[in-house]
């Protein structure tokens, strides 16, 4: 552009506003959702991303009447988009921190065992730390969308996360142990190599990749189990209650077998094997900084954790 030249952005569009909208087409995958979830027209919103397109001399996105994909351009612009949304999001944040003040509404997705035994104890301290925030924490064991349930932060606990346009922070490790009560110990003996677990009443968690193939590390290196259960729940808060009844062998996190084993209610069998070890990811959308609610939140979930 030959200097002294306007743009052909018209000097009223304001560019982070254009930024936002071109941010949510990409995530929602569609110029009507997005136009929807911005309370503007699809219409004004196409003509935004054209004027964008013609200021900037290159083509964004690329779209037919079924699908909508990101140029070389567009996946550059969306990237630094990010960065930048995220950085003016930061800085906002935090001259409001300095003044001392936590508002807004926070929403949090989290499978439900994880939600109950970790999150639970600490949310009293946290809303009494933060009267004015609001809080809504979703409970689900399945993967959602989090930019379609407007989410700020899901925590997800998996072997490890897809490449996706949303960022993922590690926050732990969790152990996958093999357990019984010894009530059914007793009466059914016990395991003493893993070939001798498909003799057993096996209950699986229906969300595991590991629901009827385990993968035990042990001593003389990895073996691997075919299982049929029998029963298969898909909360491991059931899961743990049938164990205590007696009713089998299951695998659990440590975050839902730690209570009962403390107690003598479950006991380690094979204790030395284990299955793979999830990680636990928060999962945002912003590749910059967080939301300061978002963060103040995962502060206190790391606590939990160390503890």
């Amino acid at each position: 552009m030959a200097a002294g030249q306007p743009e052909r952005v018209p000097a009223a569009m304001d560019k982070l506003s254009v930024m936002h909208a071109f941010r949510r087409i990409v995530e929602r995958g569609s110029f009507a959702r997005a136009a929807e979830d911005l309370g503007v027209s699809p219409a004004l919103l196409s003509r935004e991303i054209k004027l964008l397109e013609e200021s900037l001399g290159s083509m964004l996105l690329t779209r037919t009447t079924r699908a909508m994909s990101l140029t070389d351009a567009g996946r550059l612009y969306y990237e630094e988009a990010l960065s930048i949304l995220g950085a003016v999001s930061n800085v906002e944040n935090r001259i409001r921190d300095g003044a001392g003040e936590m508002r807004g509404h926070l929403k949090v997705n989290a499978p439900s065992s994880f939600a109950q035994t970790v999150i639970a104890p600490f949310l009293p301290g946290f809303l009494s730390a933060y009267p004015d925030l609001r809080l809504t924490l979703s409970l689900d064991d399945k993967v959602v969308d989090m930019v379609e349930g407007g989410f700020d932060v899901s925590i997800r606990i998996r072997a490890s996360m897809p490449d996706s346009v949303l960022v993922a922070r590690k926050l732990g490790t969790t152990r996958q142990r093999i357990f019984a009560s010894p009530a059914y110990l007793e009466q059914a003996g016990v395991p003493e190599k893993p070939e001798d677990i498909p003799h057993h009443r096996v209950i699986g968690f229906l969300l595991a990749d590991h629901l009827s193939s385990w993968t035990l590390q042990g001593p003389s290196g990895k073996t691997t189990l075919d299982l049929d259960p029998p029963v298969r729940v898909g909360n491991s808060l059931v899961l743990r209650d049938l164990l205590i009844a007696g009713y089998g062998v299951g695998t659990l996190p440590d975050f839902v077998s730690n209570a009962p084993e403390a107690r003598g209610d479950l006991v380690r069998v094979l204790p030395e094997y284990e299955l793979p070890a999830p990680e636990i990811f928060a999962v945002t959308a912003s590749r910059l900084g967080m939301d300061a609610k978002v963060t103040a939140f995962l502060d206190h979930l790391r606590v939990a954790l160390r503890n």
